[in-house]
């Protein structure tokens, strides 16, 4: 009797390129990854159904990000979405290639703000400040991005913007994000995301640092070392969010959006009242139709 053998022929379909290639390991890895971001879009999507339509907001969110993500993932793990570079100052031979895989870097476009606008919102600053810290972490992103694409030792110039750019938005999620916590009532649960979140961007420029930029480790190694961060940052934060967000008050945090419109000042859920208390508080049901 035969032996059924399952290989995944990802790369043999799409083959890697460059003098420092895509392997087969790297692609069963980050298959891997991708089942996780599939398994946790539909969990977050199912979850969706089940609060308030007032109480989706962060559910909304994340399943967008994690769908990205899911799509993302797909494309790295097939071998698609990448670039051949030259690299310089790593290898002994006068001219060497590496295999650059663009898709990361756009994922992260969707990623990064997806974390920000969710800290946002749980710790109560402006629209004003979390749309500055969404165009911080894109300046960060694309500066790594253009880094990536540079030829020369003026990469590094490149490198030092984005991570410039991350320094201000850590400053801003830790120190004025938690100012503003306070005022809600949340500042544990926001340094504890907060935290945790800086912690695993500190990652990043270390890790662009050794693959991308420095050329230190492989590509197969480097789409490890992004899929542990990447999943550290993503699926494991929004679990956590999901968690958390069940005690929340939404009305507090000006988030209460309800089938009669926007819940302004803290006020009251109608769909939770009674019929007694949604009519002492003023508010009346649509007509029937």
């Amino acid at each position: 009797m035969g032996l059924i053998i399952r290989s995944n022929q990802a790369l043999n379909i799409n083959p890697p390129d460059g003098d420092e290639a895509f392997s087969v390991h790297g692609s069963d890895w980050l298959w891997a990854v991708t089942a996780v971001y599939a398994l946790s879009f539909l969990a977050f999507y199912a979850a969706s159904f089940k609060p308030f339509s007032g109480e989706k907001i962060f559910h909304y969110i994340f399943s967008v990000a994690l769908l990205v993500g899911f799509v993302s993932y797909f494309a790295w793990a097939s071998g698609l979405g990448y670039s051949v570079i030259e690299v310089v100052n790593s290898k002994p031979a006068d001219s060497w290639t590496r295999q650059v895989f663009w898709v990361k870097y756009v994922y992260w476009v969707v990623e990064f703000p997806a974390i920000i606008l969710s800290l946002g919102l749980l710790s109560g600053v402006s629209w004003a400040t979390i749309v500055y810290n969404i165009f911080l972490s894109w300046i960060w992103v694309v500066s790594y991005l253009v880094s990536a694409y540079t030829t020369s030792n003026y990469k590094w110039g490149f490198f030092a913007f984005g991570t410039i750019a991350w320094l201000m938005l850590a400053f801003n999620t830790l120190g004025h994000g938690g100012t503003s916590a306070k005022r809600v009532g949340l500042s544990r649960d926001h340094y504890l995301l907060s935290g945790w979140v800086n912690f695993v961007w500190l990652l990043y420029p270390i890790a662009f640092g050794l693959s991308d930029g420095g050329n230190t480790i492989g590509v197969t190694p480097s789409a490890i070392f992004f899929g542990i961060l990447d999943v550290l940052l993503l699926p494991a934060t929004s679990f956590v969010i999901l968690g958390l967000s069940r005690k929340w008050d939404y009305g507090r945090l000006n988030l209460a959006f309800t089938r009669y419109g926007r819940v302004h000042d803290a006020g009251p859920f109608p769909e939770k009242s009674s019929p007694t208390a949604a009519a002492a508080s003023g508010v009346t049901a649509p007509p029937a139709v």
